[in-house]
């Protein structure tokens, strides 16, 4: 008799990491009891941790580490006039159609590309409409008809106090960026930080997304983490830290490649090649752009999952006269991890029409005032976190069973040691509770004494605790213990003075 369950695909890599978060309550729908609605989604214990260590490391690999780069936090709702000089509220639209059989919405980009494998990002409406039609593309649910594109604006809309009218409307800002915008000439002056320079912030940002999909990979609640890069708009060209990275290999999809129909290929091209070809446009985004892919790698991403896809003309936002993204080879294709464009002076120059107010800088060489070109490197936290977790993710099977570990940088793993007393009694507890109280004001640290000495180190290694540290009756002999390593699973014999130099 046929296995019934032989022709079911088996889970590919997101789908289980998907479950171990939800299993292990890493990250999981928010307000499940109430009805949880798509696109929202809370952070457990081990969860939230891990998305802390990622702010870390990301404030300090970009701001704290720098001499030319600051931080703000601006406020998540703004008045409708930041978010119509910046064009949200007339353009930040998605395409939307509606099944006239089932009622229910989606995304008519979506549906095209899942349908014909090709990418419409930032095409016309008309052309989107246009192979809606050719390809009679219908509903993915019950083969319904489907309504004509409309355009759907992304913004949450509110009001500010008692009186529902045109004054008081605001929006939950769909990204950071523009709060950098709005306040750059205070942050200039009070950092006192002349050009280059950046501002850096982290924050949440909120879109009303028509279908969000992938778990947290496409979310209507995520957190940010971006910079606004400032330069002289004489000086794109002039960047002091470009030899640092000259002789960086990067991997790249052209837009010429993408013309030739070469949309999943890579090819390592240098930094200087890639300048002197022009492949690249300036010297500040060739340097981002590598400094970008070494943070990445800096936290254990495998390099050879990650590219750089260059924006086509069609699909170029009309404020960036330059756009890559370095894209991840997820389970369902190469998709944005994150986007680098260059802004030119659009944002800062739509503030100062809409608002009045002067946000130029004095050029002390040239004696005018200036508006400065901006480079920005923008980041999900959410989606980054969701990857590293995919990156992270490895399965062994021993004696028939499946196990699971996350191989977190140790930088990034929610506790650094885990501290388990082989037996309950004869002293053991009490010992491996003052190891445990001695590490915990150095390093993230966890006690656990549940179950057998196996399932607690299943359980560590599944949210990526880097060491399992074992107290046995040796200990109470010779003050030593067992440390052992996640990744190799390797077990260690040393003295408990010596676990601080060890970790």
């Amino acid at each position: 008799m046929a296995d019934k369950n032989q022709n079911k695909a088996e889970p590919n890599v997101s789908e289980k990491t998907i479950n171990l978060c939800i299993r292990r309550g890493l990250i999981f729908p928010s307000s499940e009891i109430h009805g949880a609605q798509g696109g929202f989604f809370d952070y457990g214990p081990a969860g939230v941790e891990i998305k802390r260590n990622l702010e870390a490391a990301w404030w300090k690999y970009f701001v704290r580490d720098r001499e030319d780069m600051v931080g703000m936090d601006g406020a998540i709702i703004s008045p409708a006039g930041v978010w119509k000089a910046s064009g949200h509220v007339d353009s930040f639209n998605d395409p939307l159609v509606e099944c006239k059989k089932c009622k229910k919405r989606f995304r008519a980009d979506q549906l095209i590309e899942g349908a014909l494998k090709i990418n419409v990002d930032g095409m016309p409406l008309d052309k989107v409409q246009a192979l809606m039609t050719e390809h009679k593309i219908v509903c993915p649910d019950d083969k319904g008809e489907l309504s004509s594109i409309k355009s759907f604006n992304l913004m949450f809309k509110t009001y500010i106090g008692a009186v529902e009218d045109e004054k008081s409307e605001s929006y939950l800002r769909p990204e950071t960026a523009q709060l950098i915008f709005v306040d750059f000439k205070t942050v200039q002056t009070a950092s006192r930080k002349q050009l280059p320079f950046g501002i850096a912030q982290i924050g949440k940002a909120f879109r009303n997304e028509i279908s969000p999909r992938n778990f947290v990979f496409r979310c209507r609640e995520f957190s940010q983490m971006e910079i606004e890069y400032f330069i002289h708009p004489n000086k794109l060209n002039e960047c002091p830290y470009i030899l640092s990275v000259i002789d960086d290999s990067l991997p790249i999809c052209t837009a010429e490649m993408q013309g030739e129909g070469k949309n999943s290929d890579v090819v390592m091209v240098t930094i200087k090649d890639a300048l002197q070809k022009k492949v690249i446009g300036t010297q500040w985004h060739a340097y981002w752009m590598a400094t970008c892919i070494n943070f990445f790698t800096s936290l254990g991403m495998k390099k050879e999952n990650l590219r750089f896809r260059q924006h086509t003309k069609d699909e170029l936002s009309h404020y960036s006269s330059e756009t890559w993204d370095i894209e991840y080879n997820y389970p369902w294709g190469w998709k944005e991890l994150m986007g680098l464009a260059n802004r030119t002076d659009f944002d800062l120059k739509q503030h100062m029409k809409f608002s009045g107010k002067d946000l130029s800088l004095f050029d002390e060489e040239k004696k005018e005032r200036i508006v400065p070109h901006v480079i920005e490197p923008s980041f999900g936290l959410d989606r980054l976190l969701f990857t590293i977790l995919i990156d992270a993710y490895s399965e062994k099977v021993e004696e028939g069973e499946t196990k699971t570990t996350l191989k977190l940088h140790p930088s990034l793993a929610p506790v650094r040691v885990a501290v388990f007393p082989l037996m309950k009694k004869d002293g053991l507890k009490e010992k491996a509770k003052e190891i445990y109280n001695s590490l915990k004001t150095h390093v993230p640290c966890d006690f656990d004494d549940a179950g057998s000495i196996g399932k607690r180190y299943a359980r560590s290694d599944e949210i990526g605790i880097t060491y399992c540290i074992t107290v046995d009756y040796d200990t109470l002999k010779d003050d030593t213990v067992t440390i052992r390593d996640r990744d190799t699973t390797k077990q260690e014999r040393i003295k408990i003075s010596d676990i601080l130099s060890k970790l």
